[in-house]
């Protein structure tokens, strides 16, 4: 799941969290824009053992990319190591 480190981003999460445990699929979290909002998000999957697969930081050149419609990782191609290992991560759960 993909979640924002805000307490909307928190509150949402949580009730994605009820839904998939009663459906008995497994999961992760993604924290998008890391930086802003506070440390809700981590005490929060910490308390209920939900592992952070990733981090994606608030960063103005994210940003820009999402606004022109490209990919960061186009811009970015540090990132295409973290979203390959991302994806194994998730491919072995």
């Amino acid at each position: 799941m993909v979640t924002e480190p805000t307490p909307f981003g928190l509150y949402d999460l949580k009730l994605a969290v009820e839904v998939v445990k009663k459906l008995k699929v497994p999961f992760g979290v993604l924290v998008n824009q890391e930086g802003i909002g506070d440390k809700g998000v981590e005490k929060y999957c910490k308390e209920e053992d939900i592992p952070i697969i990733m981090k994606i930081p608030h960063d103005k050149n994210i940003a820009k990319s999402y606004s022109n419609g490209v990919p960061f990782i186009k811009k970015m191609p540090e990132w295409r190591e973290k979203f390959v290992e991302l994806y194994k991560t998730i491919k072995n759960r």
